[in-house]
């Protein structure tokens, strides 16, 4: 029963892969796209040939593709622009917790990184901690903070700041 669960799911995939390769028919030559199999055969001299195709996507499809793609591994790039237009939000996103209790609190090193990310000057990072002390309540509306809402706040309070004013910010 294994066995024939084992061949059943072979069967599909190689299926699938024939479905996207005939899908490919009619746009240009550019392999299997990136991840483990890309780079597996990236020197091979036969490459473009169907059964080193065939092994680099069944090489992409082993699950490590998500984790190049979303990291920028294994060839997998889209030049950072995904990275540069969000980095700042996904940082708070995923330091919501301690920005906020750093922000309560004046200082810290996820309130340090925060502030690199928005391009605050090592020189000015005490401005922006006592900035972000001083507006504590309104940069996290209490506690009801999104981290879009959050860096939109920061943002704001950063443009009205005598001293931060001239800061190049990534918005």
């Amino acid at each position: 029963m294994m066995k024939r669960v084992l061949m059943a799911s072979l069967a599909v995939a190689l299926m699938g892969m024939q479905a996207g390769l005939a899908l490919a028919a009619g746009t240009p030559d550019t392999g299997p796209g990136c991840g483990l199999g890309k780079l597996a055969f990236q020197n091979y001299p036969n490459a473009k040939t169907k059964g080193a195709q065939v092994l680099m996507a069944t090489l992409n499809g082993t699950g490590a593709n998500t984790f190049a793609i979303s990291s920028g591994t294994s060839g997998c790039t889209d030049d950072g622009r995904w990275w540069a237009e969000n980095k700042t939000t996904m940082f708070a996103e995923l330091n919501s917790d301690a920005l906020a209790q750093e922000m309560a609190q004046g200082s810290g090193e996820h309130l340090a990184s925060l502030a690199t990310l928005l391009g605050v000057p090592q020189d000015q990072h005490r401005a922006f901690f006592a900035m972000t002390q001083e507006r504590y309540t309104a940069l996290t509306q209490a506690g009801e903070v999104s981290a879009v809402a959050m860096i939109k706040a920061m943002n704001d309070a950063i443009s009205a700041n005598p001293v931060l004013v001239k800061v190049s910010l990534n918005k």
